[in-house]
């Protein structure tokens, strides 16, 4: 390579979003707020991989300037939403699910939750119909200031999610809420907003998902989860967006004292993911327990940087992601547990654990401590390995065809994330994923 060639300047990404692009004819809460992340968009630079967080993800194979919001009810003319994934994963029924498909959304609620007081509509309705409520979590939990990408979807969600569980209320069937993204050359940008007031109980599941297609597509996402005193939540997302999908997202829960939250996190689709997941453990007492899966192959890139941020006394967090990959498939996870000088008795935990499936897969695994109290129990983990050849050998001299050893063992490595997991049909829908990508 000629000393030229080397100093040739690299592509940057371009995304073709202006000020004319923000949506109009909303009501004044929903309009400043978007005002103001458009002007964060604006100053905030393209991330790139000298960013520390960026480093082992390249996201200069987007050709943003080919993108478009989708238009007004442009769904009617896309491939529609498969039934199976509006069916239920973890009760017989919803108690309310939002379709958020391009160009416009689908909602239903049962009549005996909305006589409670629980509010499950789209960001819009809530700005007009609730705006005392919507202003108080409303950019509140994850600010426009989080990244470009975070900038991005507050600013230009055009589909959005509000829930409301007044305090006290257990709402024992689930609330469903998917996201379903065909069409290539689009951006896909969604916002969900989840408020549990004080002793308030909910299992939500969110799903992202498209078929695959030609061309390129971008999602952005932002979650905010507020969780008031004594709260419990199970939330429970799912990712399968198709393999030309570029994914961003945003995503955290505020804990209030001894408030919970299970959170289950599925990485199975996109070309390429970029999250960010946190739990702010604010209060005293307060706890989470975060399981997250993944099964890589092609030329999938998957990168989650999560956070454990421990800001109060007696709280407690438990952090377990393993991953499978194979072919030309990478991951990337970056982990953190942060301690703050108040946080004393803190409990915290978190490991990622890998499965070679190919010998041109890579997996890159990067937990971090940082502890500012003296009488706290933290620890963290990281492995990456292959198949175990004697557990190869065990099977295969029983009879089991080499392709279904593979996929059993494979199974056995999830296994304790399926444990994990409290809903069956959550685990058979990753069930099923196994036996896709084993072919």
């Amino acid at each position: 390579m000629t000393a030229k060639a080397r100093q040739r300047p690299r592509r940057e990404v371009r995304l073709p979003f202006t000020a004319e692009m923000l949506p109009h004819d909303e009501p004044e809460l929903l309009a400043t707020y978007r005002r103001a992340a458009w002007e964060t968009y604006q100053r905030l630079p393209m991330p790139h991989r000298k960013m520390e967080a960026w480093r082992r993800t390249d996201i200069r194979g987007l050709r943003g300037e080919n993108l478009r919001l989708p238009r007004e009810n442009e769904f009617r003319n896309l491939p529609p939403v498969p039934e199976a994934l509006t069916q239920p994963l973890v009760d017989r029924e919803h108690g309310g699910q939002m379709l958020l498909l391009p160009g416009g959304h689908e909602r239903r609620l049962q009549a005996d939750l909305a006589a409670q007081g629980v509010i499950f509509t789209d960001l819009r309705t809530a700005a007009a119909e609730h705006p005392n409520l919507l202003k108080q979590v409303l950019g509140k939990v994850v600010p426009a200031e989080d990244g470009k990408f975070a900038a991005l979807a507050a600013a230009f969600s055009q589909n959005g999610v509000f829930v409301y569980v007044p305090r006290g209320v257990q709402v024992e069937a689930p609330l469903h809420s998917l996201a379903w993204g065909p069409g290539a050359d689009l951006a896909h940008i969604d916002h969900l907003v989840i408020w549990l007031d004080e002793g308030a109980a909910l299992t939500y599941v969110h799903e992202s998902a498209s078929p695959d297609e030609e061309g390129q597509t971008l999602h952005a996402g932002l979650v905010e989860i507020l969780l008031g005193n004594a709260a419990r939540l199970h939330f429970v997302e799912l990712q399968s967006w198709g393999r030309h999908v570029w994914n961003f997202t945003h995503e955290r829960a505020h804990l209030g004292r001894d408030a919970s939250i299970e959170w289950v996190f599925g990485s199975l689709g996109s070309r390429l993911t970029k999250s960010f997941t946190q739990v702010r453990l604010a209060e005293a007492g307060s706890s989470a327990r975060v399981s997250g899966f993944y099964f890589a192959d092609g030329k999938q890139h998957l990168d989650h940087d999560t956070r454990q941020d421990h800001l109060a006394p007696h709280t407690t967090s438990d952090l377990l992601y393993k991953g499978a990959l194979k072919d030309y498939s990478r991951s990337v996870w970056r982990g953190m547990i942060f301690v703050s000088p108040e946080a004393q008795k803190t409990d915290g935990y978190q490991a990622n654990r890998n499965l070679m499936l190919s010998d041109t897969a890579r997996a890159d695994s990067i937990p971090g401590l940082e502890i500012k109290a003296n009488d706290v129990r933290c620890t963290h983990g990281a492995t990456i390995g292959k198949v175990d050849p004697e557990q190869m050998f065990y099977l295969r001299s029983r009879g089991i065809p080499a392709p279904d050893a593979e996929r059993l063992i494979v199974e056995g490595f999830f296994d304790p994330i399926m444990q994990r997991i409290p809903f069956e049909g959550v685990r058979g829908r990753f069930s099923r994923a196994i036996h896709e990508k084993m072919g």
